[in-house]
């Protein structure tokens, strides 16, 4: 599997260092393209267009899974209005009260506050 770095993902900018595309997150999930397709639909997976493809953030799929507590922050953040490429831009805005990113809060133990956060998105 090669992970790829699109030219208009640069991680100066706040983005992802290394996207994915939909093959290779089912290769690293071991399922079939179409349960990628359907986790994307259902918020359990966030991807962005990327240089005309869809791309999926690398670092929210790990060890065969995605981060555990991702689909709830989505879920969150589409209710609160946020579409797919809002989502990306908040889970990669620094942060310094959490320190870093809610992207890599949510690898740690700050996943509650983040999941706090995306909630008072909505109100």
């Amino acid at each position: 599997m090669t992970d790829s770095a699109p030219a208009s993902a640069s991680p100066a900018d706040g983005g992802p260092a290394v996207w994915l595309t939909l093959p290779e997150v089912a290769e690293r999930l071991e399922v079939p393209v179409n349960k990628v397709n359907q986790m994307i639909r259902d918020h359990a997976l966030l991807a962005v267009r990327r240089d005309g493809v869809l791309r999926v953030p690398s670092e929210l799929v790990v060890n065969r899974t995605v981060l555990k507590h991702l689909p709830g922050v989505l879920t969150l953040l589409h209710d609160a209005g946020y579409n797919d490429e809002e989502a990306l831009r908040w889970l990669y805005e620094p942060d310094e009260t959490l320190p870093g990113k809610p992207a890599d809060a949510l690898s740690t133990g700050r996943a509650t506050e983040v999941k706090r956060r995306a909630q008072a998105l909505g109100f």
